[in-house]
């Protein structure tokens, strides 16, 4: 029976020895798969702001695309307008022109006219 009592009492030392090294095993164990575990969320978070990151730097490029061909249409918009407006000022200018010279020419023949006059009536 003493034999039976201390391979019991020897049974429950290695057991507890067992149990003490497999506790000790975990607890390092454990941080490094909870390091492991919080790098996983810390990468997968990493990657997630990159992704936000990137569509938020195409979402910026495009609204700056479509700024650009706006201001380049209303420029083509601009110049289509003032050149209208060009030739229309020309036509003005060039018809007041055309009327000063008509004028002028009208002034001359009148002018010619009472010389011609003035010089038949002294005669």
């Amino acid at each position: 029976m003493s034999k039976i009592v201390a391979t019991l009492i020897a049974g429950l030392f290695a057991t507890s020895a067992f149990a003490a090294q497999s506790t000790a095993q975990s607890s390092t164990t454990a941080p490094s798969t909870a390091t492991t575990a919080h790098a996983a969320k810390a990468d997968a978070k990493a990657d997630k702001d990159v992704a936000k990151a990137n569509a938020k730097e195409a979402k910026t490029a495009a609204k700056a695309d479509a700024k650009v061909e706006k201001t380049e249409a209303e420029a083509k918009s601009d110049v289509a307008v003032a050149k209208a407006d060009a030739s229309k000022t020309k036509a003005k200018a060039h018809k007041k022109a055309a009327k000063a010279k008509a004028d002028a020419s009208a002034d001359k023949a009148v002018e010619h006219a009472d010389k011609k006059a003035d010089a038949a009536a002294a005669h």
